[in-house]
C-alpha cells in the first residue's frame, strides 16, 4: 500500500517536469533527463527521502554551479575490467547510468566490469541503477560513501565518523529481479532527517546519544549535544555495521584515492563502487537462473512467523510499488510537495497537476 497524506501526480507528468527544471536550472537536455530519471526511480521503488524530495537540493547545486550543467566524467586509470573515475562534482544522479554501463559492457568482454567513481555528486538511492545491470542478463553490486560527512558512529562510540553507507545488489531471476538497497548503518541519515521535519520518532532505536544510550528521537541526532546514527546492528551487534563501513570505506574512498582528508569540503560528493558480473563468464546462464529461482522459491516456503505475513523477496513489494505508481501516479507527502511547488515557482515553471491522496 502507498502512503496517503499528500498528493498523487501522474508520472510522465511529473518526468517532464523533472527534466524542465533541470534544464531550466543550468543542464543539458542529457543530463536533465537523466537526472529526472534517477530521482523519480527513486520514488517508483519507494525510496522517498531519495526521489523527487531531492530535487530543489539538485536544481540550487545547479544554479550555484557547484554541480556543473554539463560534461563528462574523467577516466583516471583504466585496464581490461577496471577503470577509476573522477567525476569533478558533476551530478552522481548524471555519472552513476554511465558507470553501470561501462561496468556492464567490461563484463560482457572479460565476464566482470568495476568502475569506482570519486567526487560525484549525490547519486541518491542506489536501487535507482540496478535494473539497468538486471535487465542485461548481469549480477550487479554497488557501496557509495560520502567524504565530508560523518553521520555513523564506529561501534563503542558515540562520535559520528562514517556516512550511512548504502550498499546494494541486483541479481536476475525468470521474473522479477532481486534488487536490495540497504545501508551499513540502521538506518539512513534521510530518513532521520523526514522523521526530525514531520516531528516524529523513528520506528526503531537507531540513534545513540551522546551520553551513549540508544534512542528512537530523532533530535538525538539534530539537536545538541548530538549523538550519532549506529552502525547496522545497534548497541549490541553494531561490530557487523562497523566492519561493512569499515569495508565500503575502503572499496570506494581508498581504491579511488580520495578519502576524508582530500574531500573533507566536498558536501555531498560520493564515492562509489560499481561492480558487475556476468553468469556467463563462470557458468551456463539457465542454470544461474535455476539456482537463484529455486533459492528464492524456497526462501519464500519457508513458514512465516505471522500467517499474514510471508517470507518475501528484497525488492518484490518495491517493484509491485514501482508499478502501481505508474499506473496511479507518483505519491508525494504534503511536505515534499510544498517544496516542490516553490521550486517551480522560483523557476518559473507550471506544476504538473496533482490530485490529493484519499485518507483513511
Amino acid at each position: 500500500m502507498m502512503p496517503n497524506q499528500g498528493v498523487y501526480v501522474d508520472y510522465l507528468e511529473l518526468q517532464s517536469w523533472s527534466v524542465a527544471c533541470f534544464e531550466r536550472a543550468g543542464a543539458v537536455p542529457q543530463m536533465a533527463e537523466a537526472m529526472a530519471n534517477a530521482l523519480l526511480n527513486g520514488d517508483l521503488l519507494g525510496f522517498r527521502t531519495h526521489g523527487v524530495r531531492r530535487l530543489p537540493y539538485n536544481v540550487k547545486q545547479l544554479v550555484t554551479g557547484k554541480i556543473r550543467g554539463q560534461g563528462e566524467p574523467t577516466v583516471l586509470k583504466k585496464k581490461l575490467a577496471v577503470q577509476m573515475w573522477d567525476a569533478t562534482e558533476l551530478s552522481g544522479l548524471y555519472v552513476m547510468p554511465q558507470a553501470v554501463s561501462r561496468a556492464i559492457q567490461m563484463a560482457q568482454q572479460a565476464g566482470t566490469g568495476t568502475v569506482v567513481v570519486r567526487r560525484a555528486e549525490h547519486v541518491a538511492s542506489l536501487a535507482a541503477y540496478l535494473e539497468q545491470a538486471t535487465a542485461a542478463g548481469m549480477v550487479i553490486s554497488m557501496m557509495a560513501s560520502t567524504p565530508a560527512q560523518s553521520s555513523v558512529a564506529p561501534f563503542g562510540s558515540s562520535e559520528p565518523l562514517f556516512s550511512p553507507n548504502p550498499f546494494a545488489i541486483g541479481v536476475p531471476t525468470s521474473g522479477s529481479p532481486l534488487l536490495l538497497d540497504m545501508s551499513f548503518s540502521t538506518t539512513a541519515a534521510g530518513k532521520v532527517r523526514q522523521a526530525y521535519e514531520h516531528n516524529e520518532l523513528l520506528p526503531w532505536n537507531a540513534l545513540v546519544t551522546a551520553s551513549g544510550h540508544a534512542s528512537r528521537d530523532p533530535k538525538v541526532y539534530f539537536e545538541e549535544p548530538k549523538g550519532a546514527i549506529m552502525p547496522l546492528g545497534g548497541l549490541d551487534l553494531g561490530y557487523k555495521g562497523y566492519g561493512l563501513c569499515l569495508m565500503s570505506e575502503i572499496w570506494t574512498m581508498a581504491l579511488s584515492n580520495y578519502g576524508r582528508a582530500q574531500g573533507q569540503h566536498d558536501g555531498e560528493c560520493n564515492s562509489v563502487f560499481v561492480q558487475v558480473m556476468d553468469p556467463a563468464a563462470f557458468g551456463e546462464p539457465e542454470q544461474f537462473i535455476a539456482v537463484t529461482d529455486d533459492l528464492l522459491a524456497r526462501c519464500k516456503a519457508c513458514k512465516p512467523i505471522h500467517p499474514d505475513i510471508p517470507v518475501r523477496i528484497p525488492g518484490e513489494n518495491a517493484l509491485q510499488l514501482k508499478q502501481q505508481q505508474l499506473e496511479q501516479g507518483v505519491f508525494i507527502d504534503h511536505l515534499t510537495w510544498a517544496k516542490l511547488l516553490s521550486c517551480s515557482e522560483r523557476l518559473e515553471l507550471t506544476a504538473p497537476l496533482a490530485r490529493e491522496a484519499a485518507a483513511n
